[in-house]
């Protein structure tokens, strides 16, 4: 007799699972009377009255649906409890004995990533069959734990069970996603071998491993032996070009699959459109766009080629077609949100982006992960955001995602290009785990910012951690050694680059090149240099030129890019070109500065605004300020600089009016440079009401704490007669650099207080400043306008011995002016007699002016007649002579000097007298 109920048992249920797996892996859904009501909660657990006798077969039914519905449900969201509740329930009822079981629980365990359980079950399993081991190692593949799949691939061959085509295509992946090519190839040669590549999936997946690997030539080969290619068979192909750096093969590949007549599908679309983003194809990629919505692949639909149309328009400069596919789309995922803050960012577009990020946070069905972050983050590190950068950090934290490294080292560089090393310290202290990417952020930013003590050790400390540090450390310690105090540890890292290997790569000659440089080991330099005269490239060649520009050797710079401009050598850009117009502005050789120019012109870098700004800069130390300003009236696209290099050009040139009226009609708000070359306007003009101005402007701003703004205060207060107000602003300067000693020696001395100008040059030694040049410049003028010829001889026969300041044409001219002075002509001529090279006509000039003042003709008559030979056109030198004629009585020799004037041509600038009538 029948007994109803009791006819179907427990355990059919879970029999029932690996059928349900396989329907739902085949078509994709079941039909709708076997879902359970939509008040059904999880997860199940079932009902003791269950068993009464009562019960019909409905009841029965419903509880086999809603055991399938769990299993569907873990296979499109995987929930490890649902799973464990089902293992449960296997155990319970005994269904584990059958070898279906566990394998359909293997897949649920594989899918909720609890590989541990699965490899229990596994192991608990007594006969697995092939179906069993394709569970298992497929449970390996999602947990990404690639060398156990193929280890027990490996058991499976040894236990003779054979294997089937789906566990070819299971270790393939597993290949594949490791990029093991020669176990791939292995794999290959096994399913030749056994003959298990008839149908057209096995292919697939190998030209997926080939591709992936690397090995396009043997994907192709596989690709033109296939009878029959599927969608996905060409899939594989475009996604192979694709993933390889093939864009326009796989744009050929798209175009013969659709003269094939295989219908292209989503995954054909959305790579084809991400290779038309590669190239910039914007005509293909439209027509690619139109023909997905054609075959019902819009980007509506679709959230995959939506997000592709999304970043190929961003990349072809039509944001506003990208923006159109972003907002037409409803079911947007994360993505999608981070193509368009990715495209958003790449233009530029800062706080739009950072606007969507906003707008992306406030939806509930996706939020922020760590590519979106990371995607923000450089945008924050280029403008200086620092609030912004501090509140994803804090996002990061709250969401739980500063366990992603990656997003650790990008928040890590946002601080250091923030100027945050002390915050970027903190976040580095605090790391758990940190990669070599994280050491080289930090080393580099230490080294950047100049602390070399701090980036020292924390070299030290990645060498004493184990990671082993590769070129780019050492690369990134280098900036670390940029005085001469750090060349000792410089050569230290220059030996560590050498052990390991590095004596021949260029971009490290080069690196190491620079920090000689800038240690001031010009020789060292050179010598890499040419160690390396085979492989030398553009960076090599700048290098040199700049570190000779930089040292002052300005011939040699030139020198250097006359053999740069060899035939079938380098070319030079626009930081060469910088470079070489720095060393013809510094030598004042306006002709090959002008040839410059052309060259710039011929080869396109006069494009260049820097390029630009080096030529006014150029035309200004040459003295041609015509040049200049017509070329400064060319330059569409100006910045402050621009307008700096004139002011300073103007001001260089004593025509001070004009720098005021460029500065006038300024287009930028004025920072350092600008305040400093228009005060030195003011100290030309005497305008010291406008001074004030300046004055009040660098307070306002907080410019006043530049130390090259206040030695430009203390100047032209100075030599507007306001010597108490220069001294004022020396005393409360909280910073005295050199510049600023130098004009407050020079302030006190040209107003005669010589005694103070010492006094004030020994309170300089006791700082610890080191004089310069100009120092003794400067010390030497406040001996000879006090008459303290004694100190000043002193401090002239120590410059060299004591201090290292090699005499110049300045200081030669400084101790004749002392000497004539006082009166002391003959030791004045002696001097410049007994001076090492040839005297300039300045130190001439200087004698000539004391031999007028002490009315000595015989000598002046001597050092006149010298002059005209040197410069013959320097009118003041006959206008000197003629006076002294003139004041001794023998009117007849002035006038025949005035007559040589009127015969050669010569004309006496004319004199201006300034007085500014609203100054108090």
């Amino acid at each position: 007799m029948l007994r109803g109920p009791k006819t179907i048992k427990i355990p059919i249920i879970i029999h029932l699972l690996p059928y349900y797996i396989r329907l739902q892996n085949t078509h994709g859904s079941i039909k709708s009377s076997l879902l359970p009501p939509k008040s059904f909660s999880l997860p199940f657990t079932p009902k003791p009255f269950d068993k009464m006798p009562q019960r019909d077969i409905f009841s029965q039914i419903c509880f086999l649906s809603r055991a399938l519905f769990l299993a569907r449900h873990c296979l499109i969201e995987p929930n490890l409890d649902i799973v464990v509740g089902l293992h449960c329930l296997a155990l319970k009822t005994g269904a584990l004995a059958n070898v279906s079981t566990p394998t359909s629980l293997l897949t649920l365990y594989g899918k909720a990533g609890d590989l541990g359980s699965a490899w229990c079950l596994f192991n608990e399993t007594t006969s697995k069959d092939v179906i069993c081991w394709n569970a298992m190692i497929n449970a390996c593949v999602y947990g990404q734990c690639f060398e156990s799949a193929v280890t027990l691939f490996k058991e499976m061959m040894k236990d003779a069970l054979g294997f089937d085509s789906i566990t070819l295509l299971i270790v393939l992946s597993a290949l594949s996603r490791s990029n093991s090519l020669e176990q791939g190839r292995v794999l290959h040669g096994i399913s030749l071998k056994r003959h298990i590549d008839s149908n057209c999936f096995l292919p697939n997946a190998l030209m997926d491993m080939y591709s992936n690997c690397g090995d396009l030539s043997s994907a192709e080969s596989i690709f033109m032996r296939m009878e029959f290619r599927d969608t996905i068979s060409w899939n594989s192909m475009i996604c192979g070009y694709l993933h390889n750096t093939y864009p326009e093969k796989a744009l050929k590949c798209f175009k013969q699959m659709s003269f094939s007549g295989v219908r292209a599908d989503d995954v054909s679309l959305s790579c084809i459109i991400s290779a038309c983003s590669c190239l910039g194809e914007l005509r293909f990629g439209e027509s690619v766009h139109g023909c997905g919505v054609k075959l019902g692949y819009d980007e509506l639909s679709h959230v995959s080629v939506a997000n592709a149309l999304i970043s190929f328009y961003s990349e072809c400069d039509r944001f506003h077609a990208a923006e159109k596919v972003f907002l037409r789309l409803n079911d947007k995922d994360v993505v999608t949100w981070n193509s368009m803050i990715d495209g958003l960012s790449k233009k530029g577009r800062v706080l739009e982006a950072i606007d969507l990020l906003h707008k992306m946070q406030l939806t509930r069905t996706v939020q922020p992960d760590s590519v979106t972050l990371m995607t923000i983050l450089p945008l924050c590190s280029e403008f200086s955001l620092l609030r912004q950068g501090r509140s994803i950090h804090g996002f990061s934290i709250r969401r739980k995602l500063g366990l992603d490294l990656s997003l650790t080292n990008s928040l890590l560089d946002m601080y250091i290009k923030c100027d945050c090393l002390k915050l970027a310290n903190l976040l580095f202290n605090s790391m758990h785990n940190r990669d070599l990417i994280s050491w080289n952020i930090m080393i580099g930013g230490y080294s950047h910012d100049g602390f070399l003590k701090e980036a020292g050790v924390l070299f030290r400390d990645l060498l004493h951690s184990g990671l082993r540090c590769g070129l780019s450390t050492l690369l990134a310690i280098l900036p670390s050694c940029n005085c001469h105090e750090a060349l000792q540890f410089g050569k230290s890292i220059h030996c560590l680059m050498f052990k390991s290997g590095f004596s021949l790569n260029v971009p490290a000659i080069n690196a190491l090149m620079f920090m000689y440089i800038n240690c001031g080991d010009m020789v060292a330099s050179l010598l890499l240099f040419r160690s390396i005269s085979v492989g030398t490239d553009l960076i090599s060649w700048n290098t040199v030129i700049v570190g000779y520009a930089q040292n002052g050797y300005f011939i040699e710079a030139l020198e250097a890019f006359n053999q740069m401009r060899q035939p079938s050598v380098i070319n030079p850009d626009s930081i060469t070109l910088v470079s070489i117009l720095s060393a013809c502005g510094n030598l004042e050789l306006v002709f090959y500065g002008k040839c410059i120019h052309g060259l710039a012109l011929k080869t396109l870098t006069a494009l260049d605004l820097r390029v630009r700004n080096a030529l006014l800069t150029m035309y200004c130390k040459c003295g041609d300020i015509g040049g200049a300003e017509s070329l400064f009236h060319t330059i569409h696209n100006r910045n402050l600089c621009s307008w700096n290099c004139m002011i300073s050009g103007f001001a260089q040139n004593k025509d001070a009016r004009r720098a005021f009226d460029l500065f006038h009609h300024l287009e930028f708000k004025p920072n350092v440079i600008t305040i400093v070359s228009i005060l030195s306007a003011c100290t030309q003009l005497g305008a010291l009401r406008h001074g004030r101005e300046i004055n009040g402007y660098a307070l306002r701003f907080g410019h006043h704490q530049n130390v090259f703004v206040s030695a430009a205060l203390v100047d032209m207060y100075s030599k507007c007669g306001r010597l108490e107000i220069a001294n004022r602003i020396f005393q409360k300067s909280a910073e005295k650099s050199v510049a600023t000693w130098n004009s407050v020696i020079s302030a006190f001395g040209y107003h005669g207080y010589g005694r103070k100008a010492i006094k004030l040059f020994s309170e300089m030694r006791e700082s610890g400043t080191m004089a310069t040049k100009s120092t003794f410049i400067s010390l030497l003028s406040a001996c000879s306008h006090s008459g303290l010829v004694d100190e000043g001889w002193e401090y002239y026969n120590r410059m060299s011995e004591e201090f290292g300041v090699i005499p110049t044409t300045e200081h030669h001219v400084c101790v004749v002016d002392m000497l004539g002075r006082a009166g002391r002509l003959s030791e004045a001529y002696e001097f410049i007699k007994q001076i090492p090279t040839r005297p300039a006509p300045g130190v001439w000039g200087a004698l000539l002016s004391a031999c007028k003042e002490h009315g000595n003709l015989e000598m002046g008559k001597s050092v006149a007649e010298h002059l005209f030979l040197l410069e013959p056109k320097n009118v003041g030198y006959y206008v000197s002579l003629s006076n002294m004629y003139a004041a001794a009585g023998k009117w007849s020799n002035a006038v025949e000097v005035r007559r040589m004037i009127r015969d050669r041509g010569l004309r006496k600038p004319p004199g201006c007298s300034l007085i500014d009538v609203c100054s108090r």
